[in-house]
């Protein structure tokens, strides 16, 4: 009659009951997986279950802490899955790519920068927004120009020549917007230090990374209502007379405008392009390396005088209005049009495949249009880059330490946009 009695005979036939029905049960369920099995349907089991375990995983992803090994982890697997799709023997197969001109202009820019030491960490820096002595100068000239001083809401690409640009966003009390590297691991976060979500104890140099921008920031979807009031992005090479811009050959700063201008959240006619640079990334015709270039591209157009080693520039190109250096700032004089939406006719089936915000905007757009975009044509994606040591020279720096950009107050580095 205690609490460690047996149970009774009642008690012991309604458990035996119990035993009976599972093992009933059993032959039951076989035969619901192999009739499944048979005509070639999924796990009949699994599908029962399905929507309330998709239930489970949405309920459980909103209280679930943000885990950056896991994000660093899923997004270096993404990045490194790119390189190794995209990679392509460099110089042998320039003149597939479409535009095969901007390729030289990148490729004379990145060998001075690394033989001359204008070069920063991460190096080398072919294949990316290269990083430069004086980028923090750069970014604090930008600063002063009333077009920043005045804007609430500024987007700035995630590379790290602009880190200290989106430092002095977020000093200055603005919202900073700024895209997931290559818009595998999301589309853009949302940054504003001093609020509930970012507390002014948390220091803004954890902002300005990539894993810091997805672990503090607000990540923005394609349907949120937002206006971006200034565009600021890196650049290999700039033309100060029409704005023509060249990066480092993946389009994503054209991708992101033509986004955000097709959702309506940029105005592409009003909405001014910033670009910081290092002097030497600016075409000047009586300095390196564009002297050595010019003197190339002459010889081989019969010796024109008037001839520009920037080519025509193709309908997304975004150029730019203002260029800032460490020295000095320009206002370009006579800038092209600026695009506006997506130009889906320009867009290859290669670099759709890569970007699932791309995929999932076109699909809603022909779902309200009742018919099919069109597709670009085939195209070769370029090469991505390597990283290399801090400490290693890159091709032809010597290592040499420099105020690159760094963010003021950092000195750790993650691996940025590359």
């Amino acid at each position: 009659g205690g609490p460690l009695a047996r149970p009774g005979g009642e008690a012991r036939r309604r458990e035996q009951n119990d035993l009976g029905r599972q093992d009933k049960m059993v032959p039951l369920l076989f035969l619901i997986q192999l009739v499944g099995t048979a005509f070639g349907f999924t796990d009949l089991l699994t599908i029962t279950a399905r929507p309330l375990r998709r239930q489970s995983r949405v309920l459980g992803a909103a209280s679930k802490p943000f885990d950056e090994g896991k994000f660093e982890a899923d997004r270096l697997r993404k990045d490194a899955e790119a390189m190794d799709a995209m990679k392509i023997e460099a110089g042998e197969q320039f003149a597939k790519l479409r535009t095969p001109w901007k390729w030289r202009i990148r490729k004379a820019i990145w060998d001075h920068m690394e033989v001359n030491d204008i070069a920063q960490f991460p190096r080398p820096v072919h294949h990316r927004i290269p990083n430069f002595q004086g980028a923090d100068e750069a970014a604090e000239r930008l600063a002063t120009l009333p077009e920043f001083q005045s804007a609430q809401l500024v987007k700035v690409n995630p590379d790290t020549p602009q880190r200290q640009v989106r430092h002095l966003v977020l000093q200055s009390g603005k919202t900073l917007l700024t895209p997931q590297p290559r818009l595998r691991t999301g589309f853009f976060s949302m940054l504003r230090h001093g609020t509930d979500e970012i507390p002014s104890t948390t220091p803004i140099e954890k902002l300005t990374t990539s894993k810091g921008a997805a672990k503090f920031g607000t990540p923005i979807t394609l349907y949120e209502q937002y206006t971006i009031d200034l565009v600021v992005v890196g650049s290999s090479a700039v033309c100060p007379k029409t704005g023509a811009r060249v990066g480092k050959g993946e389009g994503f700063a054209e991708l992101e405008w033509g986004v955000a201008s097709q959702q309506g959240n940029l105005d592409a006619d009003n909405v001014l392009c910033i670009t910081t640079c290092h002097d030497s990334q600016v075409f000047a015709n009586d300095s390196e390396p564009w002297k050595a270039l010019m003197e190339e591209i002459r010889s081989e157009e019969d010796g024109e005088s008037e001839v520009s080693p920037f080519g025509t520039l193709t309908l997304h190109d975004v150029p730019v209005d203002i260029i800032v250096t460490p020295t000095r700032t320009i206002r370009v004089s006579d800038r092209l049009p600026k695009p506006s939406g997506v130009y889906w006719n320009l867009l290859s089936k290669q670099k759709l495949a890569q970007i699932r915000v791309l995929q999932e905007l076109k699909k809603q757009l022909e779902d309200e249009l009742g018919e099919d975009l069109p597709s670009g044509p085939d195209e070769v994606l370029p090469p991505t880059a390597v990283r290399k040591s801090r400490g290693g020279r890159g091709r032809g720096g010597r290592g040499r330490r420099g105020r690159g950009g760094r963010g003021r107050s950092g000195r750790g580095r993650t691996r940025e946009r590359e």
